[in-house]
Formats: C-alpha cells, sequence, structure tokens
C-alpha cells in the first residue's frame, strides 16, 4: 500500500519518540493502532459490499440474458399458434385446435354408444341365464 522502508519508520519511531515522549507513547501506539485497525476493518467491509453489488450486477445481467432468450425461443411458436388459431377461425365448419384437443376418445367414438346397450352382460351368478 505505502511504500515505506525500514530506515523511514525508524526516523517516524525516533520523532514520535521525542514528541511525544516515554510515558505517553505505548497509549498513542496503542491508540494509532486501533484506528489502523478500524480503517482496516471499514475498508474490508466497503470492498465487500462493492463486490457483492457487482456479483448481484452479473446475476441480474444474466438473467435479463436468460430472459430475453427465453422470449426469442416463446414468441415464434405462440406467433404460429395465433395465426393458426385465427386460420382456423376464418375457416367456416372448421373447429379451432381447443375444441379439437377437448374432444376425448369416447366423444370422438360412435356418438350412438352413450345409450345403453340393449343386450346385458352375462354375469356367472345370474339365473335367468342358466340351461337346465
Amino acid at each position: 500500500m505505502f511504500d515505506i522502508g525500514f530506515t523511514e519508520l525508524l526516523v517516524i519511531a525516533v520523532v514520535a519518540l521525542v514528541v511525544i515522549g516515554p510515558e505517553k507513547l505505548p497509549g498513542a501506539i496503542r491508540t494509532g493502532s486501533v484506528w489502523v485497525g478500524r480503517l482496516k476493518r471499514s475498508y474490508q467491509d466497503i470492498k465487500r459490499e462493492v463486490e457483492l453489488e457487482i456479483h448481484n450486477s452479473e446475476v441480474l445481467e444474466k438473467l435479463q440474458r436468460a430472459e430475453a432468450e427465453i422470449k426469442e425461443q416463446i414468441n415464434p411458436g405462440i406467433q404460429s399458434l395465433i395465426e393458426d388459431s385465427a386460420e382456423a377461425a376464418r375457416t367456416p365448419g372448421s373447429e379451432s385446435p381447443t375444441e379439437a384437443s377437448a374432444k376425448t376418445p369416447q366423444t370422438l367414438g360412435d356418438e350412438s354408444s352413450t345409450e345403453p346397450s340393449a343386450k346385458t352382460p352375462q354375469t356367472p351368478g345370474d339365473e335367468s341365464n342358466r340351461n337346465e
């Protein structure tokens, strides 16, 4: 961070010893180290928050790109479905794709089969069908 060599530190220590004095120098060093520790923690906290914001913005950009890609893939399919539905609506007598898919195999089969059959199945315990 700072380009301070051993000789510069030695000069600063001698000046501090002369200016502050030998009795108050240990307290001044403690106070200075507390402030340096606070500055380091503040710097680390700010660095962490900036990295988090950068990461969040990267994730947000990735999500936006993914959303755009999904929309590009889905829009042609939706457009073709709309065109098919519009074409089916313009053609008289044709049924829409939703009506065709709504029919079940029973409704597509024999329409008269909804009435009960005249011939009832025989069961093993049925007394009327037994030959004696």
